[in-house]
């Protein structure tokens, strides 16, 4: 069991929005949209789970939130200015050189305050205490994505973007890490926007599910189910069962 160290995030949670937000690639055959005129608002401490075909849009979408692309047209607003953002890959992207502590160092090369306590509190926060001078490659794959949870949980972010980030991962691993990942989400105040493929894994994890496809958001979908979720509940089978219905009425 996880739980929350009050000397373990101050900041809390923004919420986001995004107004009219368009992105077009240039390619060899002229001009590619990938999508046009998003409008969507995202409440401060949410669990928005962005769900889509390969293709359609997720990860460009997400790389828009986090600034690494510029949209084509429109913009992204947050309720607190110049917010922290933290990010999770469906890589760790560990360095392979350096340890699990330096690991977590290396995003705090502009903090003045940084100290080996800090990354060593976030890597007890992930169940990584007999890990702390282990290096990536003598690591699980499950364990590195920990790593790479702790790491971006340690720069305190308003808002948290996860791209895939248990795709690589057994199932086994990934239930553990679904479960883990929805304690820290309860036990912090973090904006989470997690980017998947997978209908089941956006219904355990989420408030919101927003679907999209052909160039839009298709589908905004409210999750009502209790937590703690179970994939074999009958309330959570149906729910699935239409969720994927309407995920597939977009090619």
């Amino acid at each position: 069991m996880m739980e929350h160290n009050s000397e373990l995030g101050t900041r809390g949670a923004a919420g986001v929005t995004m107004h009219s937000l368009s992105k077009a690639f240039e390619v060899d055959e002229g001009t590619e949209t990938v999508f046009e005129e998003i409008n969507i608002n995202i409440e401060p401490g949410s669990f928005v789970s962005l769900v889509g075909r390969s293709g359609s849009g997720k990860s460009t979408l997400l790389n828009i939130l986090s600034g690494i692309l510029e949209p084509t047209t429109g913009r992204v607003s947050y309720t607190v200015d110049d917010p922290e953002i933290g990010h999770v890959f469906q890589s760790p992207r560990l360095l392979p050189w350096e340890s699990c502590v330096k690991n977590i160092e290396y995003v705090h090369e502009n903090n003045p305050e940084y100290t080996d306590d800090i990354a060593k509190k976030y890597l007890d926060m992930v169940g990584l205490s007999d890990h702390y001078n282990k290096y990536p490659n003598g690591l699980s794959g499950g364990q590195r994505q920990r790593v790479g949870i702790a790491r971006a949980f340690s720069i305190d972010p308003e808002v948290l973007l996860m791209d895939e980030p248990f795709s690589n991962l057994d199932e086994i691993t990934a239930e553990e890490l679904r479960e883990e990942l929805v304690e820290l989400w309860s036990n912090f105040d973090k904006t989470i926007i997690f980017v998947t493929h997978n209908i089941t894994e956006a219904i355990q994890l989420s408030d919101r599910i927003l679907m999209i496809g052909g160039g839009e958001i298709y589908g905004d979908i409210e999750i009502p189910i209790e937590r703690p979720r179970t994939v074999d509940n009958d309330e959570f089978i149906e729910f699935q069962r239409e969720a994927i219905q309407k995920f597939r009425s977009v090619e």
